[in-house]
């Protein structure tokens, strides 16, 4: 019998240890060799070798990697004795096979056909093989299930890419680091895209050269891990110890869209990684990547007037009319050097460099030692509207004759880390860690000015003011595994708590970065005419001091989980957590789990539970005052926080948690080398929290919002408000299916994958406070259409991934071929609504089609160090849709006649500029990316 008790290292005289190769007598770095059912393991360096102290006794032994197929011996091991005990695994079928810890507290090593939830795995080795760049953008083209794309024109969120699980917004997944929480990011998503109003983590600031694999819950888990769990959970395991691996990629988009080449999106990336053996006690591993990423630019001819004035002259009624004057201004364009291709729509400019550590030490027999640190540094430029000379109160012609380009640049600090104890007390494993984390973001505004400051004093470049988020979790887990000679066979318990503490800031910026004039020299703010100039840096006005604001929270969450097991026929499992945070109150959720052997290969597994997601402190608080232009008139914009009086007078009360149920039911399957998992899922959300549309002032003086406006604006400087509120209930119904296998092709192997996520979101109920609910107009601006076209139909409702690996000698070929299923842009406006005298037109709605989108790459190992490759993103340089614009008024379509120009603002472009949506996205449109990328492994 095994004595698990803590004991002096002097009574571990007895050793095992060998190497673990793969089939052709290469080492695996970093396998794990762990005794069976105790905490007793080792990782094999950089020859494949391991260790392993123990006392005298009989063991079974698992040795695992990821991407091989697992393999159980059993050792006896005498007194005094060194056994020598080697292992060889055979390359797996795919990463459905590769062992998942994700989702369950158990011991016992699991696949992912075997777990009562869907699970799914990325290996390193997969995510080599790809053509895409960065973390969301990998995990966008592997995981069908999961959803993210980068957006253009958006602020902040240019530089923070919002992702998604199972079409749930990117506050609704909750990401790991080594089984622990990671802190989100300082940025609130206030902008037009998806993602609306809320605040997710930046995956792009963990190295892609630091993670081992990814694991993707796909399923309710808050009662295991707490808030954010809604949609599922991803956890990054990072890497342990591992050669020298280098790559450097070199890649640029090459492509033609509506008759047009470019040549941009140049992207240098260099990422390094080590993992350090600890005298066979540890180890600690280093990884450093650094991306160039230039910008790209997809943006069509600005069609409006740029000289003459931001429309044209009403007595232009005819296309003829208008197209004699579109000469005139062409021709004095022309002559000014001023551009109608003006804007920038694309991918932002950024440079990346990221830095993480992971190490564990063995500080005795029972106890181990471990820690995660990491820093990001992102710089990043991104560009707004661009600004006409005719626009007058948005500009200084003395300083900008032409009109400009505003930029908005970012400085994004990332850090993080965390340190553990873990070990055995007697038959229980204990882990105890702390681990923080924090997110900043600096705004400085260039190439821009305040058009509130006297003719030629404005200055060009503005500091506007920063976020910061910071976290800080303390964890205490134990857990054991009971062991019984009957039908229930074992039983698995864990216990622990958390203490979370978080800390949100906003400060303000310069004081010309906000304002309009100068208070603080009594230099009033600029007037032409009656109307007043745009106050604040264009496209990005500063954070004032009022909005400036530190705020913090903490909270307690204690859990039990338990695992049965009758043998191998049947697991069932429950989960029970509760929450208490300082600032709303409590939470209790369930999770209740089973996994039923059918017979040989086949099983039937589910799950229900209950999640929550607590309002973040950015939803609480956030709050600013910005300057938005509609149809070329300055609008004061104010968002205000959940304390507001503001939000107190419409009727909403404070912010409370979402609340979810989840329900699951699949199928798992293995019949030699063939596998398949098959999962159907329903999630009902309550009091999902929405950054509401803008309440305008009415016309005249009387109106509900003209009222409550006006006790914090007597003056009526402010014409409309925006505030976060609970207001929608939500249902998600999908499909998840993945299916594999590996077919032997003479003496070489061909890995086969076809995966896909099938999803609808609705929402159920719109439900606005007893003031707003007593007034159809104010229901009508809580939650537009447009709005809940985001939640129901931004996200693309099937994703179907087809890719096929085959290696032979020296040559590795991997082609995958993904359908990004159809996303869909409502207006605000209910289609038959009369504007400006004329019916508002059905279709201004666009529905964006199905498009496949195929990757291709090709490696050549040169010999056991350098490897080769070369290969493409959308190598057949698909896009999406194009953007159309309504034919009425004697207009027609853009797509076919440059010269088209037009009033009114039923136009999905925006004036032309944009060729493609940016409202809604399916996977970009940034068209062909090809690559070549040199990897040195030592």
């Amino acid at each position: 019998m095994l004595c698990l008790c803590i004991l002096p290292g002097a009574l571990f005289a007895q050793q095992i240890r060998g190497r673990v190769l793969d089939s052709k007598g290469n080492a695996i770095v970093g396998a794990t060799v762990q005794i069976n059912s105790t905490n007793n393991g080792a990782n094999a360096s950089g020859t494949g070798e391991y260790l392993l102290k123990v006392q005298p006794g009989s063991y079974q032994i698992t040795a695992r990697a990821v991407g091989y197929e697992s393999l159980v011996k059993t050792a006896e091991v005498k007194g005094n004795q060194t056994l020598e005990l080697d292992f060889v695994l055979n390359e797996s079928s795919v990463s459905l096979n590769d062992i998942v810890v994700l989702g369950s507290r158990s011991s016992q090593a699991r696949t992912s056909t075997d777990t009562p939830v869907p699970v799914d795995v990325i290996g390193a080795k997969e995510m080599k093989l790809v053509a895409q760049t960065d973390l969301t953008q990998i995990m966008n083209y592997v995981a069908p299930s999961f959803s993210s794309n980068r957006q253009t024109v958006s602020d902040g969120t240019d530089h923070i890419d919002p992702a998604s699980l199972r079409g749930l917004g990117p506050d609704q997944v909750l990401v790991l680091v080594n089984g622990k929480r990671r802190h989100t990011t300082a940025l609130v998503n206030i902008n037009g895209t998806f993602g609306r109003g809320t605040v997710g983590t930046d995956l792009n600031a963990i190295p892609v050269s630091a993670i081992e694999r990814i694991e993707v819950l796909r399923d309710g888990a808050a009662a295991q891990y707490g808030s954010d769990a809604i949609a599922g959970v991803i956890n990054l395991v990072l890497k342990k110890e591992t050669p020298w691996n280098a790559n450097l990629m070199y890649g640029q988009s090459l492509t033609n869209t509506l008759g047009k080449s470019y040549s941009d999106g140049k992207t240098v990336q260099f990422d390094l990684s080590k993992g350090f053996n600890l005298n066979n006690k540890g180890f600690v591993n280093i990884a450093a990547q650094y991306q160039d990423r230039g910008a790209t630019n997809r943006g069509g001819l600005d069609t409006r007037p740029l000289l003459y004035s931001s429309v044209w002259p009403s007595s232009a009624t005819t296309v003829e009319a208008r197209q004699t004057l579109k000469a005139a201004d062409d021709a004095k364009a022309q002559a000014a050097g001023l551009d109608r291709n003006n804007m920038r729509v694309g991918n932002a400019a950024v440079k990346n460099f990221g830095v993480m550590a992971n190490a564990e030490y063995k500080l005795g027999t029972n106890v181990t030692l471990y820690g995660q640190a990491g820093y990001t540094n992102k710089e990043g430029n991104a560009a707004g509207f661009y600004r006409l000379p005719s626009q007058s109160t948005q500009i200084d012609l003395s300083i900008y004759p032409n009109g400009f380009l505003p930029q908005i640049n970012t400085s994004v600090h990332d850090l993080s880390g965390g340190l553990g104890l873990k070990g055995m007390l007697g038959k229980w494993n204990w882990d105890l860690s702390n681990t923080y984390g924090e997110n900043s973001i600096k705004f400085n505004i260039s190439n821009t000015l305040n058009a509130s400051l006297p003719v030629g004093t404005s200055p060009t470049e503005f500091y506007a003011g920063k976020l910061k988020y910071g976290q800080n979790v303390v964890n205490l887990d134990v857990s054991r595994r009971h062991e019984f000679s009957g039908v229930f066979s074992a039983l698995n318990t864990a216990f622990g708590t958390e203490f979370r503490t978080s800390r949100y800031e906003i400060g303000a910026g310069e004081e010309k970065s906000w304002s309009f004039g100068i208070p603080s020299e009594n230099i009033p703010g600029r007037m032409i005419g009656s109307s007043s100039t745009a106050a604040g840096a264009q496209v990005f006005p500063g954070y004032k001091p009022a909005n400036a604001l530190v705020k913090t929270r903490t909270n307690v969450g204690i859990y039990a989980d338990f695992e049965g097991e009758f043998k191998e026929r049947l697991l069932l499992g429950a989960a029970l957590r509760y929450e208490n945070y300082s600032d709303f109150g409590s939470n209790l959720s369930y999770k209740a789990t089973g996994r039923l052997n059918l017979f040989q290969g086949l099983a039937l597994r589910g799950a229900v539970s209950t999640g929550f997601r607590a309002p973040s402190l950015h939803q609480i608080y956030f709050n600013n005052e910005s300057t938005q232009f509609v149809n070329s008139v300055a609008r004061q914009v104010l968002t205000v926080n959940n304390e507001s009086p503001v939000v107190s007078q419409f009727g909403v009360g404070r912010l409370k948690p979402e609340i979810s149920q989840n329900y699951s039911l699949g199928l798992t399957g293995k019949f030699g080398s063939f596998s398949m998992t098959i999962d159907a899922y329903q999630i009902n959300i309550k009091d999902r929290i929405v950054f509401s549309s803008q309440f305008a002032r009415e016309s005249g003086t009387t109106g509900t919002v003209n009222t409550i406006l006006n006790t914090v604006d007597p003056n009526q400087t402010i014409n409309s408000v925006q505030f976060f509120t609970n207001a929608i209930d939500t249902r998600t119904k999908g499909l998840d299916i993945v299916l594999s296998d590996r077919i032997k092709v003479g003496a070489n192997t061909l890995n086969l994958t076809v995966s896909g996520n099938f999803n609808e979101t609705k929402v159920t109920r719109i439900q606005g406070s007893s003031v707003i609910e007593a007034d159809p107009s104010l229901k009508t601006r809580l939650f537009s259409r447009e709005e809940q076209s985001r939640f129901e139909s931004s996200v693309p409702k099937s994703k179907i991934n087809l890719s096929a690996n085959y290696q032979v000698k020296a040559w590795n070929f991997f082609l995958r071929t993904v359908r990004f299923g159809e996303v869909t842009y409502r207006s605000a406006t209910i289609p038959g609504t009369t504007v400006a005298g004329v019916p508002y037109p059905a279709d201004n709605d666009q529905t964006f089609s199905p498009k496949w989108v195929t990757d291709v790459t090709a490696s050549y190992a040169l010999n056991k160090h350098v490897t080769l490759t070369l290969g493409a993103n959308n190598l057949f340089d698909v896009y999406p849709d194009k953007a159309y614009i309504n034919a009425r008024n004697n207009q027609f379509n853009y797509a076919t006649d440059a010269t088209q120009s037009y009033t009114t603002a039923l136009d999905n472009t925006s004036n032309g500029r944009f060729l493609y949506s940016r409202a809604v996205s399916q996977f970009g449109f940034n068209g062909r990316f090809v690559f070549a990328k040199v990897g040195v492994t030592f």
